[in-house]
């Protein structure tokens, strides 16, 4: 806010008056000299009191104001400013290593590093060869679909990424989410081309929407989706996905597809006749199997191999049984063939005509923006952890280039997944190298393994799927946030309850309304609160929480504004004021109140409506006497204090709450002492003349 100034009073005997420095004389543009001057009014000032000079803030053009603003919006991390006095040559050394965060740690990977990469890779590749199969069925697309989008992404992602932790590949949520939108219009087993294609597509525009973020700098936009909503999001999806596996539990063929949890408790009881006690016999067994190995390592972390190897060796075991057994003739339902092979290309598969068009794009935005929020909140996670920095621009660059590529290369949405990066990071990951190791022994697979997954029973992916969402219900999160606060977790169970009764898409809808909701609540409705003195000090606080030390001040309302004030707020802050000062009065005819001091040191920001309130609550608090005085107005609101003051009157300006309180009260004693003065003199020229 500029320099600040102080004149020491010397002389008791008379009161000095203290200005506002005027604006610098000599101005190189002719806008500047039409900037205006702001004094600030007489005041009477005791010996030896500091007063400090509001300084208004350096002149600065309106573009270059513009650019301020811009600047902070999308480059607060201000990415250029490595490049500043770097020659040509380190420049393009920088930007290459910007684009391709590889080329930053690659000519420093070591023989060392490489092992624990090729032992995390394999880990989280025995995870996420049945978790790829799983979710892809979850999202009603062939099994085959999820191994080939745990092949191609995460090569890419190993290039244009810059988590070491994070282990990408399909996900439970958006897998999900993409089954039930795509599902309501078309059915995926009636028209399974079509419904491949609207998959491609929406996964195709997804990447557009993420890398276009990313681009834009826009990533901001993500934020409007709380850590409450999401947890209660999350909690629903993980119930409406584990009730939709009771199908592949119990062995029901005729199944809803509805994901509303009334329609599949519905469907299940209504079909109790299809209900096979193999099939639940297996999937009791396995599931049990599976929980307890999640249950060891999340008790013992160096035991992180037990959780990552189980599903992978429940693929094997149920494999091997139902082959030995002829178990798929009796009841228990199998994967199938196949296909061996690499990733066939898909580009000829997507779709952006007809009527489903609207389709694949709403499916598109809504996966895009929650893979891109479970991505991102995933990499900052185990970031966090290694105390090392993810840049979230980057990362939605590269997870929508990621997407964009292998929409056309036979993969649906992927994105960062936490139970996989989780292995990843406990297992000893030191780089990205972990994701093209679990990308190779993927291809390994897909080249020469396909025909053994032939007799695996369907029951066993849906024992893995439950596994795996099971982690998503945060329990305790849930009580933190109800500890701290009842609005979020209000949030939260709205979420958790429109997900799971109405369905997944408009319960993250209603959430995220009332997030915004509770954000337009606090800019419309912003805390205002009366300041009262500690005795004894310049210190000013809140009389209400303080009301054991804080004592209120003779003559003085004095307010703290705790936010920007805007067209949207104005009329609430004049409302709010006016009620105090009717509060005050308690109803006299003539004010107990003096002046009204406005602390604005909180106030970063004040648009046109809100200095026009100003002027008003100054015009109609001047008809009771009292007088309106604004304490530390910030650079923003100083400068347009100054233009709106051109040539009329000026407002009273203080730089501290303590300074106006000591030098107006002061002004009020010496007026006293005039008036009393003044009064004696009359009495006496009376008596001199005779009077009686």
């Amino acid at each position: 806010m500029g320099e600040v100034s102080h004149d020491k009073i010397k002389d008791c005997c008379s009161p000095t008056r203290i200005n506002i420095e005027k604006q610098q004389q000599q101005q190189p543009t002719m806008d500047m000299q039409q900037q205006p001057t702001m004094d600030m009014q007489c005041m009477e000032i005791p010996m030896g009191m500091e007063v400090h000079k509001v300084v208004p803030p350096p002149y600065r053009s309106t573009f270059r104001k513009l650019l301020a603003r811009l600047k902070e919006t999308f480059f607060p991390d201000d990415p250029l400013y490595q490049f500043k006095g770097q020659p040509p040559k380190k420049k393009w050394i920088l930007g290459a290593q910007y684009v391709f965060p590889i080329l930053e740690w690659g000519p420093n990977y070591s023989f060392k590093l490489l092992k624990s990469d090729i032992i995390s890779g394999v880990t989280i590749a025995s995870l996420a060869i049945p978790q790829g199969i799983s979710y892809a069925k979850l999202a009603n697309l062939p099994p085959i679909v999820g191994l080939y989008s745990s092949f191609v992404p995460p090569l890419l992602y190993a290039v244009l990424g810059s988590s070491k932790d994070l282990a990408v590949g399909p996900v439970s949520i958006a897998s999900l989410i993409m089954g039930s939108m795509l599902m309501q219009e078309v059915s995926p087993s009636k028209d399974p081309s079509l419904y491949l294609q609207l998959a491609f597509t929406s996964t195709f525009l997804s990447g557009i929407l993420q890398a276009s973020l990313g681009l834009l700098r826009l990533g901001f936009i993500i934020d409007f989706i709380s850590k409450a909503t999401l947890l209660g999001f999350m909690a629903g999806a993980a119930v409406i996905v584990s009730l939709q596996q009771l199908k592949s539990l119990l062995g029901i063929e005729h199944f809803t597809k509805k994901m509303a949890i009334v329609p599949v408790l519905s469907s299940v009881f209504h079909e109790r006749k299809e209900w096979s006690w193999q099939t639940i016999l297996m999937g009791v067994c396995f599931l049990v199997l599976l929980l307890i190995a999640r249950h060891v390592s999340l008790k013992k972390p160096k035991l992180f191999w037990v959780s990552a190897g189980a599903p992978l060796v429940s693929v094997i075991l149920s494999t091997v049984i139902v082959f030995a057994f002829k178990a798929d003739r009796h009841g228990i339902s199998v994967i199938g063939e196949l296909q061996k092979g690499l990733n066939p290309p898909s580009w000829n598969m997507l779709v952006f005509h007809g009527s489903h068009l609207a389709l694949a794009i709403k499916t598109g935005i809504v996966t895009g923006i929650i893979a891109l929020t479970e991505g991102i909140a995933v990499g900052r996670t185990f970031a966090n952890i290694r105390e090392y920095r993810v840049d979230g621009n980057k990362e939605m660059i590269a997870i929508g280039i990621m997407n964009v590529v292998g929409s056309t290369t036979s993969c649906y949405i992927t994105t960062g997944s936490f139970s996989r990066s989780a292995v990843n990071h406990n297992a000893g990951a030191k780089t990205a190298v972990s994701n093209i190791v679990m990308s190779v022994t993927v291809m390994v697979t897909l080249l020469f393994l396909m025909p053994l997954f032939h007799y695996t029973p369907n029951v066993i992916l849906g024992a893995i799927i439950v596994t795996a969402v099971v982690g998503l219900i945060d329990v305790p999160a849930a009580y933190h946030i109800w500890k701290i606060d009842k609005y979020d977790f209000l949030v939260l169970i709205c979420a958790f309850l429109g997900v799971i009764f109405i369905s997944v898409q408009h319960g993250l809808a209603i959430a995220v309304g009332i997030s915004v909701f509770k954000v337009l609540l606090q800019v419309t409705r912003p805390r205002t609160v009366v300041l009262g003195n500690i005795p004894g000090t310049d210190v000013f606080r809140d009389l209400h929480q303080y009301k054991e030390s804080a004592v209120s001040v003779p003559g003085f309302l004095i307010i703290l504004i705790e936010a920007s004030i805007n067209f949207a707020n104005t009329t609430y802050l004049n409302e709010r004021i006016s009620r105090w000062i009717e509060e005050e009065d308690d109803g006299n005819k003539v004010s107990n109140i003096r002046f009204v001091v406005i602390d604005m040191s909180a106030v970063s920001t004040i648009d046109t409506t809100g200095i026009t309130l100003f002027a008003d609550i100054r015009k109609s608090i001047r008809k009771k006497g009292i007088k309106l005085v604004l304490v530390n107005p910030l650079a923003e609101v100083m400068d347009k204090l100054q233009k709106v003051n051109n040539g009329g009157e000026e407002f009273m300006l203080y730089l501290s709450v303590g300074e106006a309180v000591a030098s107006l009260s002061m002004g009020m004693k010496n007026n006293h002492a005039s008036s009393n003065s003044n009064t004696y003199d009359e009495e006496m020229q009376t008596v001199a003349n005779g009077a009686p």
